[in-house]
Parts: structure tokens; sequence; C-alpha cells
């Protein structure tokens, strides 16, 4: 495959690597009620987490690591917080995997398209709305991205001002 897959599948991976961090947040603060789902959200990132640097070993490069934490792009001290959080976390998912099903082919590309899917469905449950083309930002004059009312930065290490790096460059 080419070096664009294993690029993009790289940065999926580090997405998924930030957000089993950021559902660790979410489940120590979200309430009671929505508990179950935070769960249900963490262990689907893990599981995705664990295929991707099999993938990425598979396109012959060298799975990127966890950082030990990560910046969170806001405060998460109630509830609110942390479904604000939950659903940041799925469109900046859904972001990444979108460029993966562009870069990828075959069963990469079905997979990637499948995980978009259940980024986009998790992220309207958090949010209780949904965007018109989930993962799929509009990039402005300067080559950012403005997607699903953030301003994720696809050409930068920030996300709401806030370093989600993990020194490879590749975003979260």
């Amino acid at each position: 495959m080419s070096a664009g897959t294993q690029k993009a599948a790289q940065a999926a991976l580090a997405a998924e690597h930030a957000a089993v961090y950021g559902y660790g947040v979410v489940g120590g603060r979200v309430a009671d009620g929505r508990r179950a789902e935070a769960t249900a959200a963490y262990h689907a990132h893990r599981a995705r987490r664990d295929a991707l640097a099999r993938t990425v070993r598979d396109l012959g490069g060298e799975p990127v690591a966890a950082q030990a934490a990560y910046a969170l792009p806001f405060a998460v001290p109630d509830p609110a917080a942390a479904v604000r959080l939950a659903a940041l976390l799925e469109d900046r998912v859904a972001d990444v995997y979108s460029d993966l099903v562009r870069a990828a082919a075959g069963p990469l590309r079905r997979e990637a398209a499948d995980a978009l899917r259940e980024a986009a469905v998790r992220a309207v449950r958090w949010r209780g709305s949904g965007v018109t083309f989930p993962g799929l930002a509009e990039r402005t004059a300067d080559g950012t991205r403005a997607t699903a009312g953030t301003n994720a930065n696809a050409g930068s290490d920030t996300i709401h001002g806030t370093d989600v790096t993990n020194g490879t460059g590749a975003t979260h």
C-alpha cells in the first residue's frame, strides 16, 4: 500500500489512542445514566486501536505509541462537559477515519468506513444531533479544517488551541 495509506492509518491509530484516554476522563465524569455508554465506547476504541496497530505493522510501519497523558481541549468538571468531550472525541475520530477511507482500498477502506460510521453514530448519541457529512471537514483558505462546530486543524497539532499530539506530528 502507499505511504499515504500508512500515514492515514497512523493518524487513525493516534486518534484512537487519544480517544481511549479521553473516554477514561468521560467515564469518570459522566452521569450514572450514561456510564454504560461511555464504557462501551471506551471498549470500542480500544478494539479499534489494537486492530489499527496490527494494520500499521502489516503496512510495514511501526505503530505510533500512546502518550502517557493528553491535554484535553477544555476542562471537564461535570457530566455536561463529559458529554461534550465524548462528542468531540467521536468527531475527531470520524475526521481521521475519513482520511483513511480516502487513502485506503479494499478491506482496509471498508474497515475505515465502518469505523467512521460508528464514530458518527456515537457522536449523534452524545450530542443529540448529527452533522450532514460526518468526517468530511471543510478546508478553510489557510488549509485548516472546520468540522461540526469544532476548529480541528488537520495540519497542526492543536484542537481548540490545546496541544494534543503524541510527538509524531499526528493530530488527535
